[in-house]
């Protein structure tokens, strides 16, 4: 595997390469899966992103606190269009991840521990992905897991599209491990985690829909992996992630054809890009779906796809100038 500095330095040159191509207008067809601001003032800590199985253009997110909710956020207007109070399950202590399963289910990871080791156990919410969209309570699954080496952080968890087996990237200061559920999760004993592979520091990571390739971010530098067998089958190759302040998520278009980048904050900003070379899958989801019904799940934001990029090329440029710098200092560090 590649240094962490090294998959810093590679990451943010290619954003320096992308701010520098201005921004093409694009027609706004009002079509989802593009950028859009999370409008709701109750989301200010989004630290999970998963598209909707069931609804066009739905991604669902939820905040980094101990409360049990789950918002599906339109992407073509940023509002939100269902909340989902999860019942049946304990008091969240750390929500970091979310995925959508190919059972149609939600799988929700509190699976945060910022103190490295201080829990003994984690938790794995799970339930079906309902069929309307509108505030609801759903009953949620709950299932205790440990890693077989032991606690520690973890905030990116992923559902394979296939096969339906769970898998957690974990968050440490060295570097992390990529963690494999057992074959089917259990409510009746403790799910053991076990590690499969080395990965980055990151805070977030998807499937592609196909389910061979894995994409894993952090703050500064995202990765993609081509997936074979249930395991990592290259070094990763490195993807133009956006700087996004405090970037936390991450998550594929429905057709495959883009990733999703979001963050915390208030009014936080998700961020399309597109892969380079990719066809979207066919009977898939794309711009000019139809919209979701739902509470604010219809109209437009009145933002053009223009002055949308070239704000986000602005800020590409200043983020890919910071991480730069720090990705310098690390490689410095490390020659020491």
């Amino acid at each position: 595997m590649r240094s962490a500095a090294l998959r810093v330095l590679g990451a943010t040159a290619a954003l320096v390469l992308a701010s520098a191509v201005p921004a093409v207008a694009v027609a706004d067809d009002q079509g989802p899966d593009r950028d859009f601001t999370i409008e709701d003032p109750r989301i200010t800590e989004s630290s999970g992103l998963a598209a909707s199985r069931a609804h066009p253009g739905v991604y669902w997110t939820h905040n980094d606190q101990d409360a049990p909710l789950i918002y599906g956020v339109d992407s073509r207007t940023g509002r939100t269009v269902a909340t989902l109070t999860m019942k049946g399950v304990g008091t969240p202590r750390d929500m970091e991840g979310i995925s959508v399963g190919p059972d149609g289910d939600i799988y929700v990871g509190d699976i945060g521990d910022n103190l490295d080791g201080s829990w003994d156990h984690v938790w794995i919410y799970r339930f079906p992905e309902p069929e309307q969209l509108r505030d609801q309570t759903v009953r949620a699954t709950q299932y205790d897991v440990k890693y077989a080496d032991g606690a520690r952080n973890a905030e990116a968890l992923m559902v394979h599209p296939k096969t339906g087996r769970v898998y957690i990237a974990s968050k440490n200061q060295k570097g992390g491990g990529l963690y494999e559920g057992p074959e089917r999760l259990s409510t009746t004993r403790t799910n053991v985690f076990r590690r499969v592979g080395e990965v980055p520091w990151v805070t977030d990571g998807a499937f592609s829909p196909a389910g061979d390739r894995l994409v894993l971010r952090g703050y500064f530098a995202a990765d993609e992996y081509a997936w074979k067998n249930g395991r990592l089958a290259d070094d990763g190759t490195a993807v133009a992630a956006p700087f996004q302040g405090q970037a936390e998520s991450v998550t594929y278009t429905p057709d495959g054809s883009a990733f999703m980048f979001g963050s915390e904050g208030k009014q936080s900003r998700v961020i399309r890009v597109d892969r380079e070379g990719v066809t979207p899958s066919p009977g898939t989801t794309g711009p000019g779906a139809p919209a979701p019904t739902g509470p604010g799940g219809t109209g437009a934001s009145g933002e053009s796809n223009e002055s949308k990029g070239n704000a986000t090329v602005g800020v590409l440029v200043l983020g890919a100038a910071a991480a730069l710098f720090v990705g310098f200092r690390r490689l410095v560090r490390r020659r020491r």
